[in-house]
């Protein structure tokens, strides 16, 4: 059974270990990127692909599956993704403020899905908008992660 840890446990976590994460590079059929702004720690503000944690005895089936309903509002499968390989993510804080530095090590996974923007969820992102390749690897405020999963085909 997964669960979540409370805030003290979990930030004991973050300070001492690396984060197993997937992050969702979704494309449109106009082949656009679906990219939300962030609105917690770490890489608040930027734009940023969908994605999260995997949990404690989750199999990554499973968090893709819950992290697709929880991102994008609709469930897919692991099958219905392409892995585009295993990424580092470095950040200089964690999500309960700058004591400590955050570490993930995140799976990439691209999916062909359209969605409609106001219907996507709003606990982790302020506000989501379609990008062609050209804006989102020029944007400042597109984080230099996400352009990332760009740069590496």
């Amino acid at each position: 059974m997964t669960q979540r840890l409370d805030k003290q446990t979990f930030q004991t976590v973050v300070a001492h270990t690396p984060l197993i994460s997937l992050d969702l590079i979704v494309e449109n059929t106009n082949g656009q990127v679906l990219l939300g702004q962030r609105l917690n720690k770490p890489a608040q503000g930027y734009w940023f692909v969908p994605g999260g944690r995997v949990l404690k005895d989750e199999t990554i089936a499973h968090a893709f599956l819950r992290l697709t309903k929880e991102e994008l509002g609709v469930e897919l499968q692991l099958s219905d993704a392409t892995l585009i390989g295993p990424f580092e993510h470095f950040y200089s804080d964690n999500f309960s403020g700058n004591d400590f530095s955050t570490h993930y090590v995140v799976l990439g996974y691209r999916v062909k899905l359209d969605v409609l923007l106001d219907q996507l969820p709003k606990e982790q992102h302020g506000h989501y908008q379609w990008f062609d390749m050209a804006t989102l690897l020029n944007a400042d405020d597109v984080h230099r992660y996400t352009k990332l999963y760009f740069l590496t085909k």
